[in-house]
């Protein structure tokens, strides 16, 4: 691998993507359109939402408004999901135009989708919790479960990170090579 002097000035962003074979050009354009994708998606349960609060600022604040909250803040929950994974293939796939292979990367990217995902689950769980809890008890194993799974996800991304680590201090080249990469995102 040829590596920059950590001394050396970073080339422009769009370097990269001009030296890159036409196919991984494609794949990058592909990518943003999904990611342009994910900010629509986002964008129209923004729109939900601000519906679902419009609904409840008109209505009687009761139990049955706040379940309308709740909902809101559910559909609010997976908007933040959508741009966050838009954010994160732009990031990743477009502007960086990395590709994958180094124990580095994985961690990085992975770790990106599983606070998205954790998050996203999180806030689901607590959600359905409330839900449960005003609506039907018999719900509330389902939402103890989310939790759980909530838990079983970190520790999982938790033993990950762990592991990972010792794969890193093999390439600490990689690890130095992602970080220049950074500088494309300021």
């Amino acid at each position: 691998m040829n590596h920059l002097p950590h001394s050396a000035t970073p080339k422009p962003a769009g370097d990269d993507l001009e030296k890159a074979p036409t196919f991984l050009r494609a794949f990058s354009v592909i990518h943003a359109a999904l990611a342009l994708l994910f900010v629509c998606m986002a964008l129209v349960l923004l729109v939900i939402a601000a519906k679902g609060t419009w609904a409840v600022l008109s209505t009687e604040l009761n139990d049955e408004a706040a379940q309308l909250v709740i909902e809101a803040m559910g559909v609010l929950a997976a908007a933040v999901v959508a741009l966050q994974i838009a954010q994160t293939i732009t990031e990743e796939e477009v502007i960086r135009t990395s590709h994958i292979s180094a124990p580095t990367r994985v961690r990085r990217f992975l770790s990106r989708f599983m606070v998205v995902i954790v998050v996203a689950l999180a806030i689901e769980a607590l959600v359905a919790t409330f839900r449960a809890s005003h609506a039907d008890a018999s719900l509330l194993l389902h939402a103890a479960v989310m939790v759980l799974a909530v838990g079983a996800l970190l520790a999982g991304w938790g033993l990950f990170i762990r592991l990972n680590r010792s794969a890193e201090e093999l390439e600490p080249e990689a690890m130095q090579e992602a970080k220049r990469e950074d500088h494309k995102l300021k």
